[in-house]
């Protein structure tokens, strides 16, 4: 990794990163945005296609043009998987984001009994309307959302996930190392969290009706980002390999609205019970407090 700290190549890529994913947004919003976006098939729209490709993508692009423009080359790329030394970490990738998650939706319910729904009714009128689901115990399908959200969604996400933690972990990170690993994770949840807020404003995690809309649900996802950040860029740091922050991101995105198959009503956003509302990313916030205060947890 890097010892002095590169403002150039820093620069550059987060002008390809912001500027490719920026310019998608713009894409997007000018297409009718994430509410009225083109559909392409049948549940899926242009903006759902360009999310996960262009913006999703555009760190990673920015890991590539960065070393082609500046000739930095293809050594500490991160791809090499190190299962060997570094299993647990994929482990830890695989499972921790289901217990953060769920913490975090306890708490939140905890709170708010209200929003509870203890007889899944919300759920079960849903299952209604599809002949298949009509007869199976709405609990039984909950459970089984929730195993098929752990074992299996890292898998299935990981591709879109790659494309931010090959550029977020494994460059953006090692280049602001120099300046330590604690002050590397606060400017990166910073970084992470503004690189979204095209997004958040065409109502992506917090929608449009939120108190402090459309300005509150953007400044709240930084500290949402950094949260995730540093969990995910312990995971790089620790198995000096971008696989375990890619399923991690993978497994965070799986899991994180599992909480709304036991909502019911209309809860605020901005507290909960997903994991993207400041009681709801209460796991991750805590876990990231504890790797900040462990000695050694983020050196290189």
């Amino acid at each position: 990794m890097d010892t002095k700290l590169n403002t150039r190549r820093i620069f550059i890529f987060l002008t390809f990163a912001f500027g490719v994913a920026w310019l998608t947004g713009l894409i997007i919003y000018l297409t009718g945005g994430l509410v009225d976006s083109p559909r392409i098939a049948p549940g899926v729209t242009l903006a759902l296609i360009l999310l996960a490709t262009a913006y999703m993508w555009a760190p990673a692009l920015g890991n590539i043009l960065t070393r082609l423009v500046t000739r930095e080359g293809w050594k500490n790329t991160g791809l090499h998987p190190n299962f060997k030394k570094g299993w647990h970490f994929w482990l830890a990738s695989w499972f921790l984001p289901a217990v953060m998650t769920i913490v975090g939706a306890a708490v939140f319910f905890a709170i708010f009994p209200q929003y509870y729904d203890p007889t899944l009714s919300t759920l079960r009128q849903a299952m209604a309307k599809t002949p298949a689901l009509a007869s199976l115990s709405p609990w039984v399908f909950a459970i089984g959302e929730l195993v098929l959200a752990v074992l299996i969604a890292p898998v299935l996400n990981f591709l879109a996930t790659f494309g931010e933690e090959f550029g977020w972990r494994a460059y953006l990170l090692p280049k602001l190392m120099p300046l330590g690993g604690r002050k590397a994770m606060l400017l990166i949840g910073l970084i992470w969290g503004v690189w979204h807020w095209p997004a958040i404003f065409m109502g992506y995690e917090y929608g449009f009706d939120y108190p402090g809309y459309p300005w509150i649900g953007p400044l709240l996802f930084i500290w949402v980002a950094f949260g995730l950040g540093t969990f995910l860029g312990w995971l790089y740091l620790r198995s000096k390999s971008v696989w375990p922050a890619v399923i991690g991101h993978a497994a965070i995105n799986g899991i994180a609205a599992v909480a709304a198959l036991v909502a019911i009503g209309q809860p605020n956003p901005l507290l909960g019970p997903l994991p993207v509302g400041i009681i709801g990313s209460l796991g991750y916030a805590l876990v990231a407090i504890a790797i900040f205060v462990w000695p050694r947890a983020l050196e290189e």
